[in-house]
């Protein structure tokens, strides 16, 4: 680390080494062994995760956390890490943060090293439940407006970065956290750095930014970028690193030598995905505003990034609980030979129809949700399938289906492949073998006052205090949004106009937050921004989206960056849990997006061609 006395000069350098659990098990020893990192930090929970690892722990007490941190990430680089003095930031701990910590404890014994562990927990508020169902009002999911479930798996709320300042502040090397948001595993670290306070808004949001653009790993340095021919050496793509100064600003680079890319677009594309509304991303810590935000290039794979705003954070935490609501499979068959997709179809509803029939008979009630799609015949673009996709030889036929009854679904398991000889020329592959039923398990977002979580911090078995700030939130009203230009002559008028897919003028990367879909769109160059605000409206995305979105859809700007973000609801059939689609995670409804037409004069496509 950097030992300069003067915050103004010195520099922090943070490396996240993944994006989820399950992420490359490269991220980890190619950081520390660029000895360009003062930390490391991990980002592993997702909602369906958590839900997991609270099935591991059921069957195994000492289990509930993500055992690759472990076994894999710290086995690999704890000694190297404890040589160069790096610290470590993971959310690794799941629902047993406590049982994480021990098994790191006894690795450590095993290679002969000694680490301040740091424990952060309190994020279950499963022990709420019961107060919380007699409330007035009554807690209401987020999205749909329903009300608690009675059976719940996990409710955990996103923690913020405060205790993990706290933990930092008391030495500890490494800190292992529950649920807490995934940008304040850096936050965390910034905050104790550079001793920013609870009310240094504007550098709490800063720093939430830089968390933000690690937090999905390789993410932010090319991956999933919409030129993605054009990102070098795809196996050994460097994870990002963030270099960060006393003032927010920070650059994103990559250890040195490694494949992937880093230009505006590719941290643009990050900055955008999953925040909802840019001007009010609502954290633990802040309400950040990222509207403001540059991006510029600062030399080779370095870009520069500045100009986040913040707000006070409202007095909520976010909690998002899981429950069981019935059962779920999912099945594929592969047809070949002519008419492949007409083929596939009827074979989906010829099951679905004997199915029914059979569970009519056995008393078991009807499915509680079906989803037929033809992998390979573009049947998540709807309406706008290529026709002469649609005439492919080959395609996967995917039947998802959810039932009250475990028994139902595995009735249905057994009558698909009957389907390789009785029904359409050229079915084979099942895809593995007869389909396994699970429970499904479904997403129950809602807010609860920041008064009724105690976070705890435990290091070495010391407990230490984390100040709470329950002040009441201020500058929490809706932000005035600055007015669209004035509308001139658009291009789309000019009488020289041409037809374009929007992946001509734009880039776009999308995700998910529950059941919405959230789309951030780049104008390619700063001239191309009237025609995208004229042409790319709500209506225009809602009525190309319509096969997938059913809710409202919302256009924001973000005039720093020559963008837009798109919020569309009740997009993802439920969203990622509770969802029958391939894409439950509206992964690739920005490439849909993408392929919309619009209309562009020659002169301002030559900018980008």
């Amino acid at each position: 680390m950097n030992d300069s006395s003067n915050d103004n000069e010195r520099i922090v350098r943070i490396g996240g080494a993944s994006g989820f659990w399950g992420d490359s098990s490269v991220g980890a020893p190619q950081l520390v062994a660029s000895g360009q990192i003062d930390y490391l930090v991990f980002d592993y929970l997702a909602e369906l995760t958590m839900s997991i690892l609270a099935g591991a722990r059921l069957k195994k007490p000492e289990l509930g956390y993500a055992t690759d941190f472990i076994s894999i990430a710290m086995k690999s680089v704890l000694k190297d890490v404890v040589k160069q003095g790096i610290r470590v930031v993971s959310n690794a701990g799941g629902v047993n943060p406590q049982g994480c910590a021990d098994a790191l404890a006894a690795l450590a014994k095993e290679q002969g090293v000694e680490l301040k562990i740091a424990v952060v927990s309190g994020d279950d508020v499963s022990a709420l439940l019961p107060q919380l169902r007699q409330a007035r009002p009554p807690v209401r999911e987020l999205q749909s407006g329903a009300a608690l479930p009675e059976r719940v798996l996990t409710a955990n709320a996103y923690l913020g970065a405060r205790p993990i300042q706290a933990a930092l502040d008391a030495g500890a090397q490494v800190v292992i956290t529950g649920r807490c948001v995934d940008s304040a595993v850096t936050l965390g670290v910034l905050m104790h750095e550079f001793e920013w306070q609870p009310g240094d808004h504007d550098l709490l949001a800063a720093g939430s930014l830089a968390g933000h653009i690690i937090e999905c790993g390789c993410q932010a340095t090319g991956g999933l970028h919409t030129d993605w021919d054009t990102v070098p050496d795809w196996p050994h793509i460097g994870y990002p690193i963030v270099e960060c100064s006393a003032d927010g600003s920070f650059v994103v680079t990559k250890p040195a030598g490694t494949g992937g890319k880093l230009v505006p677009a590719v941290v643009g594309e990050q900055m955008l995905y999953e925040i909802g509304d840019p001007a009010a991303y609502l954290l633990p810590d802040v309400t950040a505003d990222f509207t403001q935000v540059r991006i510029e290039q600062a030399g080779e794979h370095r870009v520069r990034v500045h100009g986040a705003r913040g707000r006070a954070p409202t007095t909520s935490y976010k909690v998002s609980a899981t429950y069981v609501d019935g059962f779920k499979t999912a099945a594929q068959l592969t047809i070949v030979g002519f008419d492949a997709a007409a083929k596939a179809r009827r074979t989906g509803e010829a099951i679905l129809a004997r199915t029914s029939e059979l569970f009519a008979q056995f008393g078991f009630g009807p499915y509680s949700g079906t989803h037929i799609e033809m992998l390979g015949a573009e049947s998540c673009y709807g309406p706008h399938a290529n026709a002469q996709v649609l005439q492919t030889r080959e395609v996967v036929l995917r039947l998802a289906v959810t039932h009250p009854r475990k028994e139902a679904l595995e009735l249905f398991a057994r009558e698909v492949a009957p389907a390789g000889t009785s029904w359409s020329p050229g079915t084979t592959g099942a895809g593995g073998g007869r389909a396994s039923v699970s429970p499904s398990i479904r997403q129950y977002a809602f807010l609860l006052d920041k008064s009724q979580v105690e976070a705890s911090v435990n290091v070495d078995g010391q407990r230490i205090d984390v100040p709470r700030t329950l002040a009441p939130a201020v500058g929490n009203s809706p932000v005035p949004r600055p007015a669209s230009p004035t509308r001139h002559a658009a291009a789309s008028e000019a009488a020289d106009t041409l037809e374009v897919p929007l992946i001509r003028l734009a880039w776009a990367r999308s995700g998910d937050k529950g059941d919405t879909s959230n789309i951030g769109v780049i104008a390619r160059h700063p001239a191309l921004l009237p025609l995208l605000r004229e042409q790319l409206t709500e209506a225009r995305v809602a009525e190309w989206l319509a096969h997938l979105v059913k809710g409202r859809v919302t256009r924001y700007e973000v005039p720093g960056i020559d963008a837009f973000n798109f919020v569309c609801e009740e997009a993802l059939g439920g969203g990622g849990m509770a969802s029958l689609r391939n894409d439950p995670l509206g992964k690739g409804m920005g490439q849909i997006l993408l392929a919309v037409p619009l209309r562009v004069s020659a002169a301002l496509l030559a900018l980008v061609s």
